[in-house]
């Protein structure tokens, strides 16, 4: 199943597709007992696709069959032991894809030429994605972070490893320590490689930045490199060769921290854009604001949840499973707030105050 969603993937996932890209979301659960029932929700909710897909006069007999068998393919990938909140899964003429999301979700099939991607998206803001970049002389790793996990990413040349063999053998006897390692050109060399690669993955996904490494290693770094500026610095060696859980359990400190700053600096600026009268609280006005592009910063308490349907110039509040209810307005505001530009942070239940679960920071 997967879990990080970068850029490219997202517009990969948004690329109009032939009639139908069949969407499948539901709930999951993390543990004991409510998530006894998910293997049997998530048949039910493949059995309802299956059955629109059958009923749509649309679809060719071809590709019913087609699209039967890459649900199928779908379902025999997930992988309930390690459920989140929810799961998504994307089908289309020859391909399927299996997404598990740190964030709830309605369930419900769309049939549509594009997958339904706003659910993936607010998942992914919510678990505040950062990046870990651990150092050793003969290893450079990179991290993926979000959530409670880290996960070893592959790109832009990730992992970096090298040889520690010195070619002069009686200079590498001579300077057989630690920091003399450090002190080599190779390993100059060898670090500002792992600061460009960085370098391009910040251009591509700008997240926070947490470096690991022995005091030498990252030392080398801040003088030859440019990424660490604006990065947490851990040191801790052993890393770039250590685990996930193990590169967690050493960073989760820091991003506590990082999450506790963050969530005071947003009140701030909330606060401030009141005094502003650049300031918007509540799904409604945020909704609307957001659909004029008018939002510059989305505050959003992690587990907000609202159902309405449109009453015309406002939302009003509605029963999940009405007619026309949107129970998924809350991601819904996050993807159109992402699109137009703007900043979201996932604040603690509670941080809001009363602005009633979401509340924004308006351009004007």
């Amino acid at each position: 199943m997967e879990h990080a969603l970068s850029p490219a993937t997202l517009s990969e996932l948004r690329r109009p597709r032939p009639y139908p890209a069949v969407s499948v979301l539901t709930p999951t659960h993390r543990r004991e007992p409510d998530n006894a029932q998910d293997p049997v929700r998530l048949r039910n909710v493949v059995a309802e696709a299956k059955k629109q897909i059958e009923s749509d006069p649309a679809v060719t007999r071809e590709r019913r069959t087609e699209l039967v068998q890459q649900l199928d393919q779908a379902l025999s990938e997930v992988d309930l032991a390690h459920a989140e909140e929810g799961l998504a899964i994307f089908a289309a003429p020859g391909e399927h894809q299996v997404w598990s999301l740190a964030r709830r979700v309605p369930e419900r099939v769309v049939l549509s030429d594009t997958f339904l991607t706003r659910n993936l998206v607010a998942a992914h803001s919510s678990e505040r994605p950062f990046w870990v970049l651990s150092v050793s002389a003969d290893r450079v790793t990179l991290w993926n972070g979000g959530g409670d996990r880290v996960t070893e990413e592959h790109t832009d040349g990730f992992p970096l490893t090298r040889s520690l063999e010195d070619p002069d053998a009686e200079r590498q006897e001579r300077v057989g320590d630690l920091a003399s390692t450090f002190r080599a050109e190779r390993a100059r060399n060898f670090l500002r490689e792992a600061d460009t690669a960085m370098s391009a993955v910040l251009r591509e996904q700008d997240r926070p930045l947490y470096i690991t490494g022995e005091t030498a290693a990252l030392s080398l770094l801040d003088e030859v490199g440019t990424v660490t500026k604006d990065a947490w610095h851990l040191q801790h060696g052993g890393l770039a060769h250590g685990t996930p859980e193990a590169v967690w359990q050493a960073v989760r400190p820091l991003v506590g921290a990082e999450e506790r700053r963050s969530t005071e600096a947003v009140a701030r600026e909330l606060e401030s854009a009141r005094g502003r009268k650049e300031f918007a609280a509540g799904v409604d006005e945020v909704w609307q604001n957001a659909s004029q592009a008018r939002v510059r910063l989305l505050a959003v308490e992690e587990n907000y949840r609202e159902t309405v349907r449109d009453g015309g110039d406002h939302l009003v509040p509605a029963e999940s499973g009405d007619l026309d209810a949107r129970e998924d307005i809350v991601d819904e505001i996050v993807e159109q707030c992402l699109e137009t530009g703007a900043e979201v942070r996932f604040v603690p239940d509670g941080s809001l105050g009363d602005a009633k679960g979401i509340a924004g920071v308006l351009r004007y």
